[in-house]
């Protein structure tokens, strides 16, 4: 058998159809996640919050791009609030002090881009 070239995404299929809302489930009380990809130039990662839990206010040095994939979330940008359902797409700036809550059970796909080192 042949090497196999490096794989720069991990936990998750290569050449399979996939439902991204599949690949993370719900846990009573909890925040799941599942990282898809993790190295100093972009950040890749699934979550899903149980109703009622959070990502309390932090910032990152990159870009951070939430993609809803499930449910409705509450996504605080600075002192700005926004109300994110299935489907829609809103982009976090770096430096800036952000947070996810769920108001009710809710999937995201989170990519963050940092700056080139």
């Amino acid at each position: 058998m042949e090497d196999q070239a490096k794989k720069y995404i991990k936990n998750i299929e290569f050449a399979t159809v996939l439902l991204l809302a599949d690949l993370v489930d719900y846990q009573q009380g909890q925040v799941v996640s599942r990282t898809l990809a993790q190295n100093g130039n972009v950040s890749m990662t699934l979550f899903a919050f149980d109703q009622d839990e959070e990502i309390s206010s932090h910032e990152s040095n990159g870009d951070a791009m939430v993609y809803v994939l499930d449910g409705q979330g509450k996504i605080t940008i600075g002192s700005e609030e926004f109300i994110v359902n299935k489907g829609e797409t809103i982009v976090m700036p770096s430096k800036t002090p952000h947070a996810v809550y769920a108001p009710e059970k809710f999937k995201m796909f989170l990519t963050v881009v940092f700056p080139p080192k």
